[in-house]
């Protein structure tokens, strides 16, 4: 069964996942006209490969170690580190360690 979204005004934990981080899943938290939130779960040496998004995105790293390679360069984002990129700006991410990080998405 799909796990449902946070319901608009009902309060989500974020937090560091910590011993829980090795059977996490990647999960959406929020799904909306406008807006997209998905805690993303990477264990170490798993990867997104290169791709897009239709809108701008932010990614903050909640835990673990994580290389984000983007056109300019790999940078390596710990926890509580922040990134901000403009739409169709390609980009890609490698777990160092198990890790978890926040993405929100514009899609509108």
């Amino acid at each position: 069964m799909a796990r449902e979204h946070v319901p608009p005004g009902q309060i989500a934990s974020v937090r560091p996942l910590g011993t829980g981080l090795g059977s996490a899943r990647t999960t959406a938290l929020l799904k909306s006209e406008q807006l997209e939130v998905v805690r993303l779960v990477l264990l170490a040496g798993s990867e997104l490969r290169e791709h897009s998004a239709p809108g701008e995105i932010t990614v903050q790293c909640l835990e673990g170690c994580i290389e984000f390679s983007t056109p300019q360069g790999v940078q390596t984002m710990t926890a509580g580190d922040f990134v901000h990129l403009r739409r169709n700006e390609p980009h890609a991410l490698k777990a160092r360690a198990d890790s978890s990080a926040l993405l929100t998405l514009c899609v509108a």
